[in-house]
């Protein structure tokens, strides 16, 4: 199956895995688990990605700066998978460079340098190109800074569309034969003969049970709301919420390259093309103590991200210009670090449970990129209770739509002499979100006209009703934000339009 099943409340029976949680690391964990032959059945309370994995900065990196903090193994772990995952998903994950300005106020040129070349060679780089000094007084890239950034470094890392990946594994993990359940809450679980018995709450109000021969927490913020709330038990690990925040504003530089700026706090700032023609700016590292349903951009925030633009750009947006804005809670393993940018990104597992009782899996911390090897160590974790499981396999295997073969530019214009009628532009669109299920999508439409009704933008309901068939898609936001970013461009009326048709 590989779209939405109804809620009908019910029994699902025995499964090996039972996962709490439809962010980034429980359906990679629900997608490894299922390809490993095991019987798996997935819970989320909300929409899938709706928390923390579709309020990213949107990056496949080894995260540069961590080595500051002398994170050399996350770091490498980070810049391996890099490369795995722009092999198994090239129309969602796409190669992207970064100019970094110096700025010796914050740091060195030579430690600068010397980050770049570990940067380089520390994950074992095939794909991508390797770092260089810029002299920003000639090159292209240098033209939109203010002239006193004279010099400046480029180098490669990688752009993702987040919720996308979210859903890919998750749909993977459906054609596996996992049991995929959105809006559906884990209300409590308790071991009872041999295995855990859950109960779960649809957003219809029915109940359903499943038996687990394991339970994994993967529920990010929620974390401990589910070992203490819903299993009933106690944790000797915790997790630090940390708020991040991007704005969105129309692209004000000429180019493809996105910006890396240093700031006076020593904190990084991305500035990275975003749908085209916009610009994706972010993020700030705030703690935050409030509910993660709450969390929200606030205007010191705001402030701080325009007052970074202020001191690298020649015209830099204003504030009447920010056209969107979110915020995401990132749930770190707390290491009791005093500075939020320094606690690790690393992940910790905890596993309640001896050999002969059913164990809980619970995941703290953890980023986007290192998602997949999570998942792999998460189910070696449980190998004492499979002894009989299969081995990793995801390191080989594309996502769904990720098997386009050659190069992605070679594929869209295969997929644009397939559909020679319809808008380039779209095709674009398609092969982007899509990849190989882009044909499964449209079908035999021969021209725009074939995709029903236009709601505005790029967005038609052929599209729709295949992200209800398949992608689990119920509400307008669904549609709009997480499976697809055509809420950016559609008018108020265009999206008012749309939501009464949903």
């Amino acid at each position: 199956m590989t779209g939405p099943a109804p809620s009908d409340g019910g029994d699902h029976g025995l499964v090996d895995i039972a996962v709490i949680g439809g962010g980034i690391n429980g359906a990679g964990i629900a997608r490894d688990a299922a390809g490993r032959g095991l019987k798996v059945l997935l819970c989320e309370k909300d929409d899938f990605a709706e928390g923390t994995s579709s309020r990213s900065g949107k990056l496949i990196h080894g995260g540069l700066r961590y080595l500051e903090y002398y994170e050399f193994r996350l770091v490498r772990e980070a810049l391996i998978e890099r490369e795995v995952l722009l092999a198994s998903a090239p129309h969602i994950i796409w190669p992207m460079r970064f100019v970094l300005p110096h700025s010796p106020e914050q740091r060195p040129a030579w430690l600068l340098r010397t980050g770049l070349l570990l940067y380089d060679h520390l994950g074992g780089r095939k794909q991508l190109p390797a770092s260089r000094s810029l002299d920003l007084a000639r090159a292209p890239e240098g033209a939109p800074l203010h002239p006193e950034f004279r010099r400046g470094f480029e180098y490669s890392d990688c752009w993702v569309d987040d919720a996308r990946l979210v859903i890919l594994n998750l749909i993977d993990a459906a054609q596996r034969g996992a049991s995929i359940l959105p809006r559906t809450r884990a209300l409590r679980a308790r071991r009872e003969g041999g295995a855990w018995l859950l109960e779960m709450q649809g957003e219809d109000g029915l109940t359903q049970m499943v038996r687990a021969r394991a339970l994994v927490n993967a529920a990010g913020p929620w974390v401990q709301d589910v070992v203490q709330g819903v299993a009933g038990q106690n944790s000797a690990q915790s997790v630090r919420l940390v708020k991040g925040s991007h704005i969105v504003v129309p692209k004000f530089w000429s180019g493809p390259q996105a910006y890396l700026l240093q700031n006076s706090d020593r904190r990084v700032i991305f500035v990275n093309p975003y749908e085209d023609d916009l610009a994706l700016i972010g993020t700030t590292d705030i703690p935050y103590d409030g509910r993660a349903e709450d969390v929200a951009i606030d205007e010191d925030e705001t402030t701080y991200l325009l007052e970074v633009l202020r001191r690298y750009f020649r015209t830099p947006p204003q504030a009447s210009e920010i056209i969107h804005a979110f915020s995401g809670v990132r749930p770190l393993y707390d290491d009791n670090t005093d500075n939020p940018s320094a606690v690790t990104r690393d992940y910790v597992f905890e596993v309640q449970g001896a050999h002969d009782t059913p164990p809980l899996l619970s995941i703290f911390g953890g980023k986007i990129t290192t998602y997949r090897r999570l998942a792999e160590q998460a189910l070696q974790r449980l190998g004492p209770w499979f002894p009989a499981m299969a081995s990793a396999w995801t390191a080989r295997r594309p996502l769904p739509g990720g098997d386009v073969g050659g190069t992605f530019g070679d594929f869209v214009s295969g997929l644009a002499r397939d559909y020679p009628a319809l808008p380039f532009k779209l095709i674009q669109h398609y092969a982007r979100l899509y990849g190989t299920r882009a044909r499964q999508l449209l079908g035999p439409a021969g021209a725009s006209v074939d995709l029903g009704r236009h709601f505005g933008g790029a967005f038609y309901e052929r599209e729709a009703a295949y992200l209800r068939e398949t992608e689990w898609a119920r509400r307008p936001a669904d549609f709009l934000e997480r499976r697809t970013k055509h809420g950016l461009h559609l008018a108020p009326a265009e999206r008012s339009a749309f939501e009464n048709y949903v």
